[in-house]
């Protein structure tokens, strides 16, 4: 049986992905010999210099970060804001190159990072300096789906059975009518979870580049209504929602399935990068890394991971991202462990990563040039702006575990995240 050729095979599009990565020779550039200006106390000299390198090195101006054109158009803030007053300034910095092997992320990055929190840039940085002289990250989205959870109540058990017996047939319908709703939505998948007299059925769906909630939404609103006027055993009342998605929360589905995009990430740095840039050892951070997993797993949390919300939330609001989709993007799982020559192995897999390249904030003004340096703006970018997303979360992850294990994560703060 081909398996590229069955419909069924839902372990087709996974396999496609690691033989692209298999198959594709890791092209490894020299290292650069000028590094990107750093400077912990902003000057207009230093911003001036940091910005002539962004040009030399990606050939973006950046005309709206760097205030040498405003926005004004107003009116193309339809379906971004109500009671519009005005634009809130947040601070921006620049990382990188962050070096990216993916199947769509690859070569070099000068990432850009949204944050009033001293030290964050500085430390994802410094995460972004090993893996490049390690040779680069490699960086894999392994399966995309965003989903909409209707909820429907009956008067007994007998009439949901009636009600789901006549829907889950329907799929090739349903898949008809969300053609009439999207060019981009394609429905996969159905299916149906059941409480007392409460059915919740989840329609799963892929939404090409755009980050997809209100795309499912109104998809899945259309198909709803569709059942609702056909189906003989009628629900008692319906929610285009059930609250099971887990549409900007974390969730225990958190890893038994995908929201959005899952991307898995790896780095082998050796005993001299770690010693050398990250000023700890591989030994220090293992120990920190076990224990902390062991911490984290007392506290009840979802996922065990430092702090992917940091970088994230950082990137996302510099590119137009949903940022309270953080609540679910920031679940994952970090592990660190050491290899047989003494140098560090560690990965960062993240299964509910809501992001896109078109629509929401990404087509305003700067939240477009920050993109657009990272050449993720548009249709065909999402995965590649998804793999990129795991490459700075494991940046961030082996730099924060290498501050606290040799411990000076609070002399870092004290020196670059306190007003003096």
């Amino acid at each position: 049986m081909d398996i590229f050729n069955d419909q069924e095979n839902k372990n087709a599009p996974l396999i496609r992905t690691f033989q692209q990565v298999q198959t594709q020779e890791l092209e490894i550039a020299p290292l650069a010999t000028e590094n990107l200006p750093m400077q912990f106390t902003p000057t207009t000299d230093g911003i001036a210099k940091r910005f002539e390198f962004l040009k030399k090195h990606t050939g973006k101006e950046l005309p709206y970060l760097a205030g040498k054109q405003t926005f004004n158009e107003v009116g193309t803030l339809a379906g971004n804001i109500e009671n519009y007053i005005g634009m809130c300034m947040v601070p921006t910095g620049i990382i990188g190159p962050l070096r990216v092997y993916g199947t769509e992320a690859r070569g070099d990055f000068y990432v850009p990072l949204a944050t009033s929190e001293g030290a964050l840039v500085a430390s994802y940085h410094r995460g972004a300096k090993a893996c490049y002289q390690a040779g680069g990250v490699v960086s894999v989205c392994l399966e995309e789906g965003v989903q909409r959870s209707p909820l429907f109540k009956f008067g007994t058990i007998s009439d949901l059975g009636s009600f789901m017996m006549w829907v889950l047939p329907q799929i090739d319908k349903f898949k008809e009518i969300v053609g009439t709703q999207s060019r981009f939505a394609k429905l996969i998948d159905l299916k149906a979870t059941i409480e007392g007299n409460h059915l919740i059925l989840t329609f799963e769906y892929q939404t090409g580049d755009a980050s997809g909630q209100n795309m499912v939404t109104l998809c899945t609103d259309a198909v709803c209504k569709y059942i609702v006027e056909n189906v003989p055993t009628k629900p008692t009342f319906w929610f285009i929602e059930g609250n099971y998605s887990g549409d900007k929360k974390a969730t225990a589905l958190s890893f038994t399935h995908v929201r959005g995009k899952k991307i898995t990430t790896e780095i082998t740095l050796s005993n001299e990068i770690v010693r050398n840039i990250l000023k700890a050892t591989p030994e220090m951070m293992t120990n920190y890394w076990r224990s902390s997993t062991m911490g984290v797993v007392q506290s009840g949390a979802v996922g065990a991971q430092g702090h992917y919300a940091n970088g994230l939330t950082a990137l996302f609001i510099a590119t137009g991202q949903d940022v309270a989709c953080i609540a679910e993007a920031s679940t994952g799982i970090t592990r660190m462990e050491m290899t047989a020559d003494g140098g560090l192995y560690a990965s960062v897999t993240l299964p509910n990563l809501i992001v896109g390249t078109v629509g929401g904030g990404t087509s305003l003004p700067t939240q477009r040039e920050c993109l657009e340096l990272i050449d993720c703006y548009g249709v065909g970018k999402a995965r590649k702006f998804a793999e990129l997303c795991g490459a700075l979360v494991l940046a961030g992850e082996i730099s924060i575990a290498a501050a606290i294990s040799a411990g000076h994560f609070s002399s870092a703060h004290q020196k670059f995240g306190r007003k003096r």
